[in-house]
């Protein structure tokens, strides 16, 4: 339990952090990966490139420090990243080197308004936070481990299929290389995936979610080729995975880790709504609902760039003649001249949730989302907008990125 003095001084540095924060977890990094190369193979260095991760613990430091007296409400936060690090391995033994170079960087940034007191203060309130994330991951660590065809860290699989779905998304089909048992996972959940980048010298973990139902056979991800373009780097990991990787070919896995799944214990209807490749788990969630027979309604909606970005366009529509509950809406942004009206998708234009009350507001139903970030927000505040309660809207967010309460 943090001193009232002690939560004074973090809160005092509310201020600073709102106006420094980027610097500051900037120069944290730095310096962390000046004196530990190694953890460079825990971070998403794409995202360090593009300074997300700074912006993002920017967010975070400042998140913590403002919810200092109760920290409750960051709890839904604290259990995704408890989740995140699991996925990417990151042990107990990491927090103590996290905390010396934070720590530090305060001091190096703040210069003489970092005082003793005040750095003692930090430096207990991120023994805190630590006791929280290290506890929370003990226990995902152990259920990894103990479930069946389970494991902690890294698992090599061999890719066993390799599909491609659309012009930019293809499918990998993962069988364990050591002969075990395939894992189960909550339909939403993902992997991350470990590939070495020569050019770099490093070996990077990605997540993608997990785009087929439990089945006990395989897992399947289904990875977007992240082109780049002038406001952004082409992903490394993706590329690598599209251009170089073959069916026979092993990669790195972590066990399925996330808190955005299906709510299987629930009986109302369900709401996927998705853009790009953002609806792999939502896919996940659909098959495994018409797999095990559920009489949920469903509905389906998606909202692509045009036909040569929509994947699993077939099976989607397969599944939609075959299950009466299932409906399904597809939305163009720019359809192409041998985009079909009427066959491949509903509507031209965004996604517009307004325009599909009839289709998309079902008493007591839940609402999964998962596309980029504006996307999200954009669809969120419209089911607020509608009456939906937030406590039935549920999303994912990889990445750096967040979406606010």
């Amino acid at each position: 339990m943090l001193s009232p003095t002690t939560r004074q001084l973090v809160k005092a540095t509310v201020p600073v952090l709102q106006q420094h924060g980027v610097a500051l977890t900037s120069h944290f990094y730095r310096r962390m990966f000046s004196h530990n190369p190694e953890l460079k193979n825990l971070f998403n260095q794409g995202h360090q490139h593009s300074g997300q991760q700074q912006q993002a613990l920017a967010m975070a430091v400042l998140a913590y420090a403002q919810h200092i007296d109760d920290p409750s409400p960051l709890a839904p936060v604290l259990t995704r990243v408890a989740h995140k690090h699991v996925s990417l391995g990151i042990r107990a033994e990491h927090y103590p080197i996290v905390g010396k170079h934070l720590l530090a960087s305060i001091q190096e940034v703040m210069g003489e308004a970092a005082t003793p007191e005040l750095v003692e203060a930090w430096a207990a309130a991120y023994g805190q936070l630590a006791d929280i994330l290290i506890a929370e991951e003990r226990e995902l660590y152990r259920a990894a481990a103990n479930a069946e065809g389970g494991w902690a860290g890294w698992r090599p699989f061999r890719i066993e299929r390799k599909v491609a779905e659309s012009e930019e998304i293809t499918s990998f089909y993962l069988v364990p290389a050591d002969g075990g048992a395939v894992p189960g996972f909550r339909p939403g959940q993902y992997v991350s995936v470990k590939c070495f980048i020569e050019e770099w010298g490093l070996a990077q973990p990605r997540q993608y979610s997990l785009s087929d139902a439990p089945n006990g056979e395989y897992l399947r991800i289904s990875v977007k080729r992240e082109a780049g373009g002038e406001d952004k780097p082409a992903g490394r990991v993706s590329n690598l995975l599209h251009a170089e990787k073959r069916e026979g070919d092993v990669l790195e896995l972590s066990a399925p880790q996330g808190d955005f799944f299906l709510h299987e214990e629930r009986s109302g209807p369900v709401v996927l709504i998705s853009a790009g490749v953002g609806q792999t788990p939502m896919l996940s969630m659909l098959r495994h609902l018409l797999k095990t027979g559920s009489r949920r309604e469903i509905r389906y909606l998606h909202a692509a760039r045009h036909g040569g970005a929509h994947a699993m366009r077939e099976g989607v529509r397969q599944m939609t003649e075959n299950h009466p509950q299932l409906r399904a809406h597809v939305c163009y942004e720019a359809p192409r001249a041998q985009d079909q009206l009427g066959r491949d998708f509903q509507q031209q234009g965004r996604l517009q949730l307004s325009q599909l009350r009839e289709l998309a507001l079902l008493n007591d139903a839940d609402y999964y989302l998962c596309g980029p970030v504006g996307f999200m927000l954009a669809q969120r505040a419209s089911l607020l907008d509608l009456g939906v309660a937030a406590e039935r809207v549920h999303f994912e967010v990889f990445g750096s990125n967040a979406v606010a309460g």
